[in-house]
């Protein structure tokens, strides 16, 4: 009877949701037609917040928006949004297919800033656009943008890329730059960092050190198909470390060592920490550092923390906090593809510190995800279109790899074998876990004047992106996917033991993607800042159309033009006030 009950609640509050969608645009991918999205964010309307919070929109209609900074006080200040450029590997997103090609100055698949005023005035931009002799990179995705000074403004830095997830071999190719905020003037600051699944990201500042979150090369520590076909560049460690005897199967004969190029095999070999970069203290899977000042700071880069999968989102805590001025990092888990995939890899939440002997402290991956050790049963691959052993057969549901090739994946890759013959230093686990493919993609700590209802001193607001469909849906009920939204950490107070309570803060009122049924609500959450009005400021990345694996949500059109079809247009930024 309480279930009943429970259905019964369910079924009257979906029916007293039900979204409004007769003013929703449709929106196209302009170079792949077909792939459409449902656009019309209105003010919010259908995003549930907090009693004692209001919602509304600064600013839509824009292009793949990931990064945002303000400078200024709270009655006059200016806000800088990054658009990213092509950041999704789809035929559909190639820079040089639309107009004129990659300088064409409308090309909405490369990365650009642009600045308001406080009123949501367009001041300048788009900034900073790719040109042949300068700008940012044409190929994307430009990730983050940050003052140096914060609020009082100094250096404008962003990272930036031709990344190498849909232009096979781009190696090398993220930078660190510095983004003149009146001309838009491009002056590179720190050059030739890895690139691969992830490139340079997320941006802090502290005490005269430059921070950024330095994702891995691959998803799961070996080089596969899944990355540009095996031309992309492998894994970096930050210290010494010895591989197992495992090697890992892309088909066609090409085993792979973790920490190798493509088809290398070199197993039991020790690596040295750093092998292959183009800097010293250059590694992935990290949390990297340079001095600010220094003039040459490619010299002074050094690792803080490493271990992490893809450790996106960072932000430090203040002094006057439970965390006592530590690194919160929000780190992506590993996805079901290439040649070592795995299913259910949980997202993290992590606290960065140097180590006890002054090097960075580890955090367990490719061998350790979340708590446990990868070759734990709850990971095994379950098999679909994104491992390179996959054979496509539409009609064997729910993998869609033909029945041989899903035999090879379940006998080679359950359980998840080890990159390497032991962790190289002791792991440092995560303060707290969210479910897969949820995709931490912002951190920011809330100010006093923000606190109210749910939200206490110290509080986090966290953003999530969402999935993106290389296995089955990770909800058990198919209503409420998870991502796509923000939430909430209050922590114990400082001094005391640390704990935490996480909650839902912000969500579309369906739980589900604004392009399906076209609610005033959002699609790919991508970053969240507090800016000086007292206001989170929420950026949404906008439509991407995918492999369809991930729910009703996804709707993939074209199955020539995958595998992530982002559709120009439809970034937003929001703004949640305290009322």
């Amino acid at each position: 009877m309480y279930k009943a009950m429970l259905l019964a609640s369910a079924a009257t509050c979906a029916l007293l949701l039900t979204p409004h969608i007769s003013a929703a645009a449709t929106v196209a991918n302009p170079i792949c037609t077909d792939n459409t999205a449902l656009f019309d964010p209105g003010n919010g309307e259908d995003i549930v917040i907090p009693s004692g919070y209001q919602i509304s929109v600064f600013s839509s209609g824009l292009n793949f928006p990931t990064g945002i900074a303000f400078r200024g006080d709270s009655s006059h200040f200016e806000i800088y949004v990054l658009e990213s450029g092509h950041g999704l590997p789809s035929v559909c997103n190639e820079q040089g297919s639309f107009g004129s090609g990659e300088f064409d100055a409308a090309n909405p698949f490369t990365p650009d800033v642009l600045v308001f005023d406080e009123s949501g005035k367009k001041l300048r931009g788009p900034l900073a656009k790719p040109t042949a002799s300068g700008g940012l990179q044409s190929a994307g995705p430009a990730v983050d943008i940050g003052f140096e000074n914060g609020l009082k403004g100094g250096r404008l830095f962003a990272t930036d890329s031709n990344q190498a997830t849909h232009a096979a071999g781009q190696n090398n190719s993220s930078r660190i730059v510095v983004i003149d905020p009146d001309t838009g003037d491009v002056t590179p600051f720190i050059s030739n960092l890895p690139t691969g699944d992830h490139p340079s990201e997320q941006l802090a500042f502290k005490g005269g050190w430059i921070y950024w979150s330095q994702g891995t090369t691959t998803n799961s520590g070996v080089v596969g198909g899944d990355n540009g076909g095996g031309k992309n560049q492998q894994d970096i460690p930050c210290r010494d470390i010895t591989l197992s005897d495992n090697v890992f199967d892309s088909g066609n004969g090409i085993m792979t060592s973790g920490y190798s190029p493509y088809g290398t095999q070199r197993p039991g070999a020790v690596v040295q920490a750093f092998e292959s970069a183009s800097h010293h203290g250059v590694c992935d899977g990290a949390i990297l550092r340079a001095r600010l000042n220094s003039p040459q700071p490619d010299t002074t880069i050094e690792p803080y923390s490493w271990g992490y999968r893809n450790g996106y989102a960072i932000r430090f805590s203040p002094v006057n906090h439970a965390l006592a001025g530590e690194l919160l990092v929000g780190e992506d888990g590993a996805d079901e593809r290439g040649a070592r995939p795995s299913n259910n890899a949980p997202d993290n939440i992590q606290v960065a510190r140097k180590a006890d002997d002054g090097g960075p402290d580890y955090h367990g991956w490719p061998d350790q995800y979340g708590f446990l050790p990868s070759s734990q049963a709850v990971y095994n691959p379950v098999g679909g279109p994104g491992d390179d052993l996959c054979v496509s057969d539409p009609t064997n549901l729910p993998s869609t790899c033909s029945a041989a090739s899903l035999a090879k994946i379940l006998s080679e890759d359950v359980p998840l074998r080890d990159v390497l013959a032991a962790p190289p230093q002791d792991i440092t686990s995560p303060i707290a876990t969210e479910a897969a493919d949820s995709s931490f993609t912002g951190i920011e700590f809330v100010p006093d004047s923000f606190v109210r209802g749910p939200v206490k001193s110290g509080a986090v607001l966290y953003s999530l992106e969402g999935d993106f469909g290389f296995s089955a849906s990770n909800a058990t009920d198919p209503a409420h996917e998870v991502g796509h939204e923000v939430k909430l950490i209050n922590f114990s107070n400082p001094g005391k033991p640390l704990s935490l309570e996480i909650s839902e803060f912000a969500h579309n009122n369906t739980f589900d993607q604004a392009f399906v049924s076209g609610i005033h609500g959002w699609n790919r959450p991508t970053n969240v800042r507090m800016g000086p009005d007292g206001c989170a400021w929420v950026v949404d990345y906008g439509a991407v159309r995918d492999f369809g694996q991930g729910g009703a949500d996804s709707k993939y059109v074209g199955a020539a033009n995958g595998p992530l079809v982002q559709i120009p247009g439809t970034g937003v930024i929001y703004r949640i006030c305290p009322q």
